[in-house]
């Protein structure tokens, strides 16, 4: 499974950015997806995790009511609206996949990565 993500940029604070995370070498219609992010300086954190279906999201609490995950498994793509973007949003933004389907919070629970795309706020 390879998964590319794209969509990070710079933007002010307040703004929206969506982020895409599509798949390929197999279908992901039955994987959980996660977005992870990591600023300079810290440690990567959980953003958000979809089940297979789209059934079930979960959010870290930094980002709830902001931020939106969603999937299209037609296109082997997942989501992440961000929307009332913060400078403490500011990060490497992953996209993580595993065959699990259920949601999963921790970096550990998920066997696919991608590169990463960077997301600057400016205040």
């Amino acid at each position: 499974v390879q998964l590319q993500a794209s969509g990070g940029g710079l933007v002010q604070a307040g703004g929206s950015l969506r982020l895409s995370c599509v798949g390929s070498g197999r279908t992901l219609s039955s994987y959980r997806m996660g977005w992870f992010r990591q600023a300079p300086g810290k440690e990567r954190e959980f953003v958000a995790s979809i089940s297979w279906n789209g059934g079930l999201t979960y959010y870290a609490d930094s980002v709830k009511g902001r931020f939106t995950i969603s999937r299209d498994n037609a296109k082997n793509t997942v989501y992440l609206q961000m929307n009332s973007l913060k400078p403490g949003d500011t990060a490497v933004y992953y996209c993580a996949a595993d065959s699990a389907p259920f949601i999963a919070t921790t970096g550990s629970r998920y066997a696919y990565w991608g590169q990463g795309t960077q997301v600057t706020v400016s205040s």
